[in-house]
C-alpha cells in the first residue's frame, strides 16, 4: 500500500482526469500513509533514545572495573552525552508536533459501588423513630398528621464475646423417718473439677485450631471481656478437651459445630 500510494506512484496517475470520489479517496489514503510513517519514525526515534540511555546505564553500572569510568572520566564525556540527548529530544519534539492530535475521549463517570443486601437469616432488631408530636406544625392548621410511609435503613452490628456463669443447684432431700438423703448426681464436665463449661472449652479449641489464635493472644482477648484466663490455664483446658470422654466432647461440639476433628480427639 505505501509503495502504490507513495509520491513515486502518484506521479504516474493523472489526478485531473480521475473522478472526484477516486481522487478524494487517493488523497485520504496518502494522508493516512504519511501519518503512519510519521508515527513509525517517532517510535523509532524514541526507541533509539531508550536504547542509548539503557546502554549508557549498563556501561556505567555493570561494566568491568577496568572499563568502568570514574567521576572525572564521566565529566569528560558529559558534554557529548548532553549534546546527544538534546538532539534526541529535539527529534522527538519535532516528530511529536507533526503527529495528528488524537481526539480526547471524555472519561466515563466513576461507577458507584453497589452495596449488597444483608443476609436474610440474620436477626433483625428494630428501632422505631417517630416524631414526639404528630400534629401539624402550621399555626393555622394544628390538625393531627397521618402516617404515609416509612424509610428503612439497615446496619450490620455484632455482640462481642460475653462470659456468663452457669449455676448448678442440686437440691438435697432427706427422709426424717429413714434417715435417707436423695440428690441428683452431678453432670459430667469436660474438665473434671474445673471451672470451664463445655462451651468455653470448645470456644478455646476453635480459637486455637480453627482461627489459629495462640493462647497468649486469647488471654488478653478474654481479659477485655472481663475474664482472667492465663495461657497456661487455656492450654490445660485444651488438653483436657482433647482427652475428654466421647459424651462430654459430643456436648461441646453440639454447642460449637465448627470444632475440627483433630481437636475432638
Amino acid at each position: 500500500m505505501p509503495g502504490m500510494l507513495g509520491d513515486t506512484a502518484t506521479d504516474c496517475i493523472d489526478m485531473v482526469h480521475l473522478p472526484a470520489q477516486a481522487a478524494a479517496l487517493i488523497t485520504r489514503l496518502q494522508q493516512q500513509v504519511q501519518a503512519q510513517a510519521r508515527e513509525i519514525a517517532w517510535a523509532r526515534a524514541k526507541l533509539e533514545k531508550v536504547n542509548f540511555e539503557l546502554a549508557r546505564l549498563k556501561r556505567w553500572k555493570f561494566g568491568a572495573r577496568t572499563e568502568a569510568m570514574t567521576a572525572q572520566q564521566r565529566a569528560l564525556f558529559q558534554e557529548a552525552l548532553a549534546e546527544d540527548e538534546a538532539s534526541l529530544q529535539a527529534q522527538l519534539a519535532a516528530l511529536q508536533r507533526d503527529l495528528p492530535q488524537a481526539p480526547k475521549v471524555p472519561k466515563a463517570p466513576p461507577r458507584r459501588p453497589r452495596r449488597q443486601a444483608l443476609p436474610e437469616h440474620l436477626e433483625r432488631v428494630e428501632h422505631r423513630h417517630e416524631p414526639a408530636d404528630t400534629t401539624c406544625p402550621s399555626p393555622e392548621c394544628g390538625r393531627p398528621m397521618q402516617r404515609i410511609g416509612e424509610d428503612v435503613s439497615e446496619r450490620l452490628d455484632i455482640i462481642p464475646a460475653r462470659f456468663f456463669v452457669h449455676r448448678h443447684i442440686y437440691g438435697k432431700w432427706a427422709c426424717c423417718c429413714c434417715q435417707q438423703i436423695r440428690q441428683e448426681p452431678a453432670e459430667p464436665d469436660v474438665v473434671a473439677g474445673g471451672i470451664p463449661a463445655s462451651g468455653l472449652v470448645a470456644h478455646t479449641l476453635i480459637s486455637r485450631f480453627v482461627d489459629h489464635l495462640p493462647y497468649y493472644r486469647q488471654e488478653p482477648i478474654n481479659a477485655r471481656s472481663g475474664a482472667h484466663t492465663p495461657r497456661s490455664t487455656l492450654a490445660t483446658w485444651a488438653g483436657a478437651g482433647g482427652a475428654a470422654p466421647a459424651a462430654a466432647v459430643r456436648g461441646a461440639t453440639a454447642f460449637h459445630p465448627g470444632l475440627p476433628r483433630a481437636a475432638r480427639r
